[in-house]
């Protein structure tokens, strides 16, 4: 949502006129190009970024590769560190670029579109680092193999492997079998007769 809002607000009403005479929009940030497509750039990358790892959320449990899985934690936590490093940057430029601007009336009515990409940029900071720490108690999770496993098990080291389960109650409640393969068979079992060739 936060890159929703950068990116909207830059493009919606951070282009503006010099003045009335002159037709050409220019950046209201100090009438920087880069500033203005920067923060474009970030908030479509985190756009999109946002929406192919909560896809990845979605199916996680159905990727059955451990490998895959370890592959999609690190990716998650790469990415989450990349953007919150671009969403750093993006405040820092953003912000000096602000700060050099010169008022005029084309720029005071863009201005709040331009404070909400600054303000919005932090914002982003905070949520892609807080992104990236969780990717990274995830991995660490994962270390142990109870992520990446396809079933849960008991957080006791010392518990048993859970067994198969019962059924559905309709089998026998008989729990001796005779063991496989000790029983004597008799050579000439009863109503069954060898033919003669």
């Amino acid at each position: 949502i936060f890159s929703i809002v950068v990116f909207g607000s830059i493009v919606n009403e951070c282009y503006v006129n010099k003045d009335s005479q002159d037709p050409e929009l220019l950046c209201i940030f100090n009438e920087n190009e880069s500033a203005c497509s920067y923060g474009i750039a970030v908030g479509i990358i985190a756009f999109f970024g946002c929406i192919f790892f909560f896809v990845v959320d979605l199916y996680f449990q159905q990727i059955s590769s451990v490998k895959d899985r370890k592959r999609a934690v690190l990716l998650d936590l790469g990415f989450s560190g990349f953007l919150s490093f671009l969403w750093f940057v993006a405040f820092c430029f953003l912000a000096n670029q602000w700060q050099r601007t010169t008022m005029s009336t084309g720029v005071s009515q863009g201005a709040d579109a331009a404070r909400a990409a600054i303000t919005f940029s932090f914002f982003s900071i905070i949520v892609w680092v807080a992104l990236a720490v969780k990717a990274l108690e995830r991995y660490r999770l994962g270390t142990d193999m109870s992520l990446f496993a396809t079933d849960q098990f008991a957080a006791d080291p010392s518990a048993a492997y859970p067994g198969y389960p019962t059924g559905s109650g309709i089998e026998s409640t008989e729990t001796y079998q005779s063991p496989p393969f000790t029983e004597t068979l008799d050579a000439n079992p009863k109503g069954y007769q060898v033919p003669a060739y």
